[in-house]
C-alpha cells in the first residue's frame, strides 16, 4: 500500500472504531461524569470561584487605588557621626646593623654622651644621653658662629677709629672688638688691619686739622661693654699664660699675644694699655700721655675695619681661638640690644638659637668660648645645630666652611691617623678640651655617601690628653657605618 495524504485519517478512524468496539458506550458527557465524581468537582468549582472573585478584589483595588493619592511618610535618615579617622601609620625604616658599641665602650671616653643624626633626614641614628645637656667645652664655640652670624651677618667688619679729641693735644683711640688688629704683618690673623695704617692715617688728618699743634695725650676707649668685665671667675688664670684666652677688652692688638706670631703665645695683664703703646710708637709720638675713658667728640680721623666676619669665623673655628669668640659674642650682644656684658649671652646665645628653631631647652651658656665648666649643651642640639649648618640655612654654611679638616687642617691636621685615616678629609668637625672633658662635633662625610651630624663628649675623670685619639676612633667607625649605623 502506498502512502497517501489520507492515510493517517484512515488509520486513526479504524484504531477508533476498533476501541469503540472493546468499550461500552459513554452515557451522558459531563453530566455523566459529574454524576460519577460529585465531591471533586464540587471542590473544583468553590476553588475556581474563590479565585474569579480574590482576583476581581485585587483589580477593583488597582481601579481604586489609582483614582487617589496615598501619603507616604518618606524616613528621615539623621547624620552618622564622624568616624575616628586611623591615626598616620610611621614610615617604615630599614633594620642597621652596623654597630660602633665597642668604640664608644673605650676607657678613655669615660662617661661618653653622645648623638649622631643623618644631616639629610635627621633621623637620630646614633644616641648616648644625647638630650642630656653636659659641658661642650670648645664645642661651644659652634653656637657661637651661629649667634654672631644671625645678628651680625657674614659680611659685617670691626672697627677701631680715632677720634678728634675736645681738647687741644688729644686724640681717642677707640676700640671696636677687633681682637685682630695687628702691629705686624707676620700675624696669626692673616690679612688683618695694620695699627700702622691707622696711626699714619690718623696723624696725617689730626696735622692737617690742627697744624703745629702736637698730639700730648691719647685716650684710650674701650667703652663698647664695661672694661672691667673682661674675665670670668670659673676660666683658670692659666689660660692667659699658656695662651688658651686674653682678658676681653674692646680694645686690643694682636689677640693681646705677647708674639704676635704664636698661636699659644702668653697673653699680658693689660691688652688696653697694650694697643695703647702700640699707636703711640705707630705714630712716632713719643712723651705722651695716655688716660682711660670715652669719646665725645664725632669728627673721625681715621678708620681701619676687620676682614669680614666670613673670614673671621673660619680663623676662630679652626684653631680654636677662644679671645675671638668672646669678642664677637660681646659685639652681637650689643647689635642685638644688649649691653655687650659676659652675663647677656646668657641670653643673647639661648635667643638666637631659638630663633633658628632649635629647642634650647636645658641650655646653660657661662661664655661663648666654652672654657666655663658651668656652660651646659646637649650633644644633641649640637648636632641638630649641624644639620642648619651642612644645608647651610640662613648662611651658616660659613661655620662648615671654617671647620678644621680631619688629618688636612687646623685642630685637626695631626689627628685621624693609623686605623682612623680611612677617614682623613672626610670629617670636619670642632674639638674641644677643658680639664675633665673632651669633645669632637661636626658633619661625618660617610663612606656610604650618607652626611652624619655628630657631637660626642667624653667625661669625668678618665679624661686625658690621650682621648682625642679614642674620639677620633668613634667618629671614624661612625664614617664606615654610614646610614646603616645601628643604635645599640
Amino acid at each position: 500500500m502506498t502512502d497517501s495524504p489520507d492515510q493517517p485519517t484512515e488509520v486513526f478512524s479504524r484504531r477508533a472504531a476498533r476501541e469503540s468496539s472493546q468499550k461500552p458506550a459513554a452515557r451522558g458527557g459531563i453530566r455523566a461524569l459529574i454524576a460519577k465524581h460529585p465531591t471533586a468537582w464540587l471542590a473544583s468549582t468553590i476553588a475556581v470561584v474563590f479565585l474569579l472573585l480574590s482576583t476581581g478584589a485585587v483589580f477593583a483595588g488597582i481601579a481604586s487605588g489609582s483614582n487617589r493619592v496615598v501619603e507616604v511618610a518618606v524616613p528621615t535618615e539623621s547624620a552618622a557621626p564622624p568616624r575616628p579617622q586611623p591615626s598616620a601609620i610611621p614610615a617604615g625604616t630599614h633594620l642597621r646593623t652596623c654597630s660602633i658599641a665597642s668604640a664608644a665602650a673605650q676607657p678613655l671616653l669615660g662617661t661618653l654622651v653622645g648623638s649622631v643624626l643623618n644631616a639629610n633626614t635627621g633621623e637620630v641614628l646614633f644616641d648616648r644621653s644625647g638630650a642630656t645637656p653636659a659641658t661642650p667645652a670648645n664645642v661651644e664655640h659652634l653656637l657661637t658662629a651661629a649667634t654672631v652670624i644671625k645678628i651680625l651677618g657674614s659680611a659685617a667688619q670691626l672697627s677701631t677709629r680715632v677720634i678728634d679729641g675736645t681738647s687741644e693735644g688729644t686724640i681717642v683711640l677707640v676700640g671696636g672688638g677687633d681682637p685682630t688688629l695687628a702691629t705686624t704683618s707676620n700675624s696669626v690673623y692673616e690679612g688683618a688691619p695694620l695699627i700702622s695704617d691707622l696711626a699714619t692715617s690718623a696723624m696725617a688728618a689730626y696735622t692737617l686739622k690742627h697744624p703745629g699743634k702736637p698730639v700730648t695725650n691719647i685716650v684710650l676707649d674701650s667703652s663698647l661693654w664695661s672694661a672691667t668685665d673682661n674675665w670670668d671667675a670659673s676660666w683658670p688664670t692659666s689660660d692667659r699664660s699658656n695662651g688658651y684666652l686674653s682678658y676681653v677688652t674692646a680694645l686690643m692688638v694682636d689677640g693681646d699675644r705677647l708674639d704676635p706670631a704664636d698661636p699659644e703665645g702668653a697673653r699680658s695683664e693689660d691688652p688696653i694699655q697694650r694697643a695703647g703703646d702700640a699707636f703711640a710708637a705707630a705714630a712716632g709720638l713719643s712723651g705722651v700721655t695716655f688716660s682711660r675713658g670715652t669719646a665725645v667728640g664725632s669728627t673721625v680721623l681715621a678708620e681701619v675695619k676687620s676682614q669680614p666676619l666670613s673670614t673671621l669665623l673660619g680663623q676662630m673655628l679652626s684653631v680654636g681661638d677662644n679671645t675671638l669668640a668672646e669678642m664677637l659674642a660681646r659685639v652681637a650682644s650689643k647689635a642685638a640690644g644688649f649691653d655687650g656684658s659676659s652675663a647677656s649671652l646668657a641670653q643673647v646665645i639661648p635667643l638666637t638659637l631659638k630663633d633658628l628653631g632649635l629647642d634650647t631647652s636645658g641650655l646653660i651658656t657661662k661664655d661663648a668660648s666654652g672654657e666655663s665648666p658651668n656652660n651646659s649643651v646637649s650633644p644633641q642640639l649640637v648636632a641638630q645645630l649641624l644639620v642648619k649648618v651642612r644645608a647651610n640655612e640662613a648662611d651658616l654654611g660659613i661655620i662648615y666652611a671654617g671647620l678644621p679638616v680631619a688629618g688636612q687642617s687646623g685642630d685637626l691636621y695631626n689627628r685621624f691617623s693609623g686605623a682612623n685615616a680611612v677617614a682623613v678629609g672626610k670629617i670636619v668637625a670642632k674639638p674641644g678640651w677643658i680639664s675633665n672633658e673632651r669633645s669632637l662635633a661636626g658633619v661625618i662625610n660617610a663612606a656610604d655617601g650618607t652626611p652624619l651630624a655628630f657631637a660626642f663628649y667624653g667625661l669625668g675623670d678618665a679624661i686625658t690628653r690621650d682621648t682625642k685619639e679614642a674620639l677620633d676612633t668613634l667618629a671614624t667607625a661612625a664614617f664606615t657605618c654610614g646610614d646603616n649605623l645601628s643604635n645599640n
